[in-house]
């Protein structure tokens, strides 16, 4: 997603009133990225989404590096906010949330019920913990929702799950957008701390959820983050050289 965040939420709103099929949008940042090389199915999911915002400091300055074309960070935090403040002012629209546990699912519904009282919370589902989902765990979840009709769906069951979960049934959902959010359920309700907005301005989020959570974050930050470091370098030096290429006059032979 090359646009800036009002322009993403307004093609999201768009959509919703004006769409007939399941869109999804997913997060890019440097740990999705690495993970994304050595699981094909989560690559797929990646590039099927119809957003994919750079959720992630790394991927806005690996975009300068390279001269891409974006300027700004997004999160899910921007989206999930973004689309609640525009369906609180014009009512009638509802969402499910999908993921995490049945306490933090209670939350969610007591803090939307008093952030948001003109939305409605059309259903929540908690899946079972486990690596892998079965057909009949899909389809309790996917029935679930269509029983709901809501017009948006939140989902929240960390990455790759949730991308590759959503990129696999999104033609079985009869919703109109679909998003993928990681951590924002436990933000949203409180349960995890998002880093002070001093930290998300200087592009370092991560440092305090590393501390908050080392055992479950340490992967990302010591593993994910050179391997996309090291992977940006050499698309910078390709593209040095391409340009070195174009820059350098053509011999003819003659004297």
């Amino acid at each position: 997603m090359n646009c800036g965040l009002k322009h993403c939420l307004q093609t999201i709103h768009d959509w919703i009133e004006e769409g007939n099929s399941c869109r999804l949008l997913s997060c890019l940042n440097p740990h999705s990225y690495a993970v994304s090389r050595g699981n094909s199915v989560f690559g797929h999911a990646l590039h099927d989404a119809d957003w994919l915002i750079p959720d992630g400091t790394g991927i806005v300055y690996a975009s300068k590096w390279l001269n891409g074309a974006i300027d700004d960070r997004i999160t899910g935090s921007d989206i999930f906010s973004g689309v609640h403040n525009h369906f609180q002012l014009i009512g009638g629209k509802s969402v499910f949330f999908l993921g995490s546990s049945e306490e933090i699912l209670e939350i969610i519904r007591q803090n939307m019920a008093h952030d948001y009282p003109y939305i409605k919370i059309s259903g929540t589902y908690s899946p079972p913990y486990k690596a892998q989902f079965s057909e009949s765990d899909t389809m309790k979840m996917v029935n679930a929702i269509n029983a709901a009709k809501p017009d948006v769906l939140w989902v929240a069951m960390t990455a790759p799950k949730q991308e590759i979960w959503l990129f696999q049934n999104r033609h079985r959902l009869n919703v109109k957008f679909a998003a993928s959010l990681g951590a924002v359920f436990d933000f949203y309700a409180g349960k995890v701390k998002r880093s002070h907005p001093v930290f998300q301005k200087l592009g370092l989020e991560w440092l305090p959820r590393l501390i908050q959570e080392p055992r479950r974050l340490w992967r990302r930050m010591f593993v994910s983050a050179p391997i996309f470091l090291w992977h940006v370098m050499l698309a910078v030096v390709r593209k040095r050289k391409e340009v070195d290429v174009v820059k350098t006059p053509i011999k003819t032979g003659r004297k």
